[in-house]
């Protein structure tokens, strides 16, 4: 394994430019935060958005809770490793989000609860609603939350040299301040903006790793033959065919249709229509991932600004460092 204090980072101060676009982004998540902060809510408005979102901005946070900087670097140094199999878990979730929508909504939304503990608790017991809580609140905290905070940290500090540290603890305060204060509706809204973003960029991404490689028939030549195969043998250590078809679908089905911060999104639509359009939507949505974090990784060394004193790969690194924890 490489380390970050292994790699020598070559790194361009931010243009003008760039600390204009990322305060007008911080300003408008900003604004988001303080606006919904500024009305009177109840709790039902604050935890569950007065229960009347509709089905894009549902469809929108759903996409962007499960994808974060994890993806763009993780999802990345995978797939330059061991192809595009690992696209199984993001094509996946397009089925159990439908399996959200159909199976599970309705009961969530009849049953008139906040959270998944509570939703236990009425059908069995409290004992069940403290375990599901606290199971919840370490996994988050050890594979979700520090995931994301370092993996965010890392991109800014070899993009542009910011401290890992210091922008660890920004990224936390920032966040906390706009959910805190605005709640779940402040959430789902910035969410949509980051969405855009998210999706925007991941296609130029795409599109310039492509142009810069002699686009997709030429990086067809430059990697195995086996590395566009979806389905993989059983002695494949990775992405065997018998885990993608029957393992995976259990893990995603315990993410996507229990976990609290997907499930909390989907309680506050204004109606089930709503919700299972959210989640078809959403399913869409999840087809770009793959494609948009594979193609560019497949030849990280046209274009990276990262070099190693060794010749491991800056996406190798990546993945090195930052593992997947959503499915």
């Amino acid at each position: 394994m490489l380390y970050a204090s292994e790699v020598a980072v070559a790194h361009r101060n931010l243009a003008t430019v760039d600390l204009v676009i990322i305060g007008v982004y911080f300003a408008i998540v900003f604004g988001i935060g303080l606006y919904f902060a500024r009305k009177e809510r109840t709790s039902e408005d604050y935890f569950l958005a007065g229960r009347d979102i509709g089905w894009f901005f549902i469809g929108a946070s759903l996409f962007v809770s499960n994808i974060s900087t994890e993806h763009f670097i993780g999802l990345s140094g995978t797939g330059a490793s061991s192809g595009l199999a690992v696209g199984h878990f993001e094509w996946l979730a397009c089925l159990i989000l439908l399996i959200l929508g159909w199976v599970f909504v309705p009961f969530y939304l009849r049953s008139n609860v906040f959270t998944m503990p509570e939703f236990l608790e009425r059908r069995f017991n409290r004992a069940s609603a403290v375990y599901l809580a606290g199971i919840s609140i370490i996994a988050y905290i050890f594979t979700k939350i520090s995931v994301q905070l370092y993996a965010a940290s890392v991109v800014l500090e070899r993009v542009a040299g910011w401290s890992l540290w210091k922008t660890a603890v920004v990224l936390v305060i920032a966040t906390g301040i706009y959910t805190v204060a605005g709640g779940l509706a402040a959430v789902i809204y910035t969410d949509t903006v980051q969405t855009l973003i998210l999706i925007t960029g991941a296609v130029v991404l795409t599109v310039i790793g492509l142009g810069r490689v002699g686009g997709l028939e030429h990086l067809r030549t430059m990697v195995p033959p086996d590395y566009f195969h979806m389905i993989k043998p059983v002695s494949d250590p990775n992405f065997p065919w018998t885990g993608i078809f029957f393992g995976a679908p259990i893990l995603g089905i315990w993410y996507w249709c229990t976990d609290q911060v997907i499930v909390q999104r989907v309680l506050s639509a204004r109606d089930e229509g709503h919700a299972k359009a959210g989640t078809i939507f959403a399913g869409f949505l999840k087809f770009c991932p793959s494609s948009c974090s594979f193609c560019p990784a497949s030849s990280p060394s046209r274009f990276s600004p990262i070099r190693s004193k060794s010749r491991t790969s800056p996406i190798q690194l990546s993945s090195s460092t930052c593992f997947r924890s959503d499915l």
